[in-house]
């Protein structure tokens, strides 16, 4: 059976014909008070909810916008002031972290730039038949066999001349003392009393302490950061391909084959030129060893390797390296040092000519201006290593101008 009792919130029905009146029952809350006033629940000018948040917010004739004003758009004076403060404050951070990390990234960097500089004998490794992996290791044990070779030539005559001057440091005075000429001034100015004084100040040993110390320091720091560099080139080494294909995946699909195109050969140039940079500086090396041998120059071994080392800074490294020996060629004898003049000055002429022309033709396509600027510019922001990196980011950026905003400029 259907309940036919009156909804409470029915409306007055007109009665049909022959029927009486229908009593209208009121919904709840709307009942009629006493002498037919309205009920507790019943509101003759209802408010609606914008009403009530308009007046919850404060909006008046009075205040059109509410107690809190008008609100603030994007372009707000305001707004745009405290973005753009935010921004600052963001970037002065951002520029102090980099400050406080500068001798990571660069550290960081070194090791890219050798990693990339040693792919090309890698991949000839892999061309011949060996696995990534095995033409990585055998690239970086060669790496390891010349950093020994390196330290086990220089080392042990630093420690040597070290050890020798502490041992003669008596006989020098002794011979100062004799000298009549030095007699005369210590006995005018008391240059050998005032000598002793100093020697003795506490001063002068806290400061030889310090001197010691930071020497020390310097010593650990060079060796932890070595490790560092050599780690780090043998991770970057061995992940170059995955790294590469990571930065790719940055552009989009349509122009990543012709940005995979020009990082393979920026990267191609920059491992030419590290090539080619290790190619020279290890044939200066070479002849230097020879010709310090012949003539009797003593640590041959030594010094030719600081040749090499200074070999690898653009321009000036070979001058560097060539002063260093004459200057040891001369403190061993007057012949000797003129000797190493010679021959430094000839084989700079030889090697500029004739040498570095023909080994890096192929591996850098900058104009010498360029390379110069280049130089100059990297050796004042981040000093040596700056010079090296120099060069082969001048080619890279040389190449993107010819290949990409070169042609878009003639398309036009």
């Amino acid at each position: 059976m259907q309940d036919k009792s009156p909804r409470p919130d029915a409306e007055p029905v007109e009665p049909a014909a022959g029927q009486g009146q229908v009593e209208v029952v009121p919904p709840p809350g709307r009942e009629p008070g006493p002498a037919g006033a309205p009920g507790p629940g019943h509101h003759p000018d209802p408010i609606t909810d914008l009403e009530q948040r308009r007046l919850e917010a404060g909006v008046s004739d009075q205040f059109p916008f509410g107690l809190l004003g008008r609100p603030l758009g994007r372009f707000h004076p305001f707004s745009i002031g405290f973005t753009g403060a935010l921004g600052v404050i963001v970037a002065l951070l951002l520029l102090e972290a980099l400050q406080s990390a500068k001798h990571v990234l660069l550290l960081i960097l070194v090791s890219l730039f050798l990693a990339v500089g040693l792919n090309p004998a890698v991949e000839r490794l892999v061309r011949v038949g060996l696995s990534r992996g095995k033409s990585v290791g055998v690239v970086f044990l060669a790496v390891l066999l010349l950093f020994t070779a390196f330290g086990s030539a220089l080392v042990p005559p630093i420690v040597a001349e070290i050890s020798h001057f502490a041992e003669q440091v008596p006989v020098y005075i002794a011979q100062l003392q004799e000298n009549r000429k030095i007699a005369e001034w210590d006995a005018k100015y008391k240059l050998l009393e005032k000598a002793q004084e100093k020697l003795s100040e506490s001063d002068f040993q806290k400061n030889v302490a310090d001197w010691a110390l930071s020497v020390g320091k310097g010593t650990l720091s060079a060796i932890f950061n070595t490790f560092t560099v050599l780690i780090l080139t043998l991770y970057f080494l061995a992940g170059l391909p995955q790294i590469k294909m990571f930065f790719y995946r940055f552009t989009p699909r349509s122009r990543r084959a012709r940005v995979a195109l020009l990082g393979d050969e920026i990267l191609d140039q920059i491992g030419n030129y590290v090539g080619g940079a290790f190619t020279v500086a290890a044939i200066s090396g070479i002849s230097a060893y020879i010709f310090l041998s012949i003539t009797g120059v003593p640590y041959a071994a030594a010094l030719a390797l600081i040749v090499s080392l200074t070999g690898l800074i653009p321009m000036v490294g070979a001058t560097i390296g060539g002063v260093l020996v004459t200057i040891v060629g001369f403190l061993t004898g007057v012949p000797e040092g003129i000797a190493c003049a010679v021959f430094f000055v000839l084989y700079q002429q030889v090697e500029n000519y004739f040498i570095s022309p023909r080994i890096m033709e192929r591996s850098v396509d900058v104009q010498p201006a360029v390379t110069i600027v280049a130089a100059l510019i990297g050796g004042a922001l981040m000093g040596v290593i700056g010079a090296l990196l120099a060069i082969p980011t001048a080619a890279a950026i040389s190449l993107i101008i010819r290949e990409v905003v070169l042609p878009r400029q003639d398309a036009r």
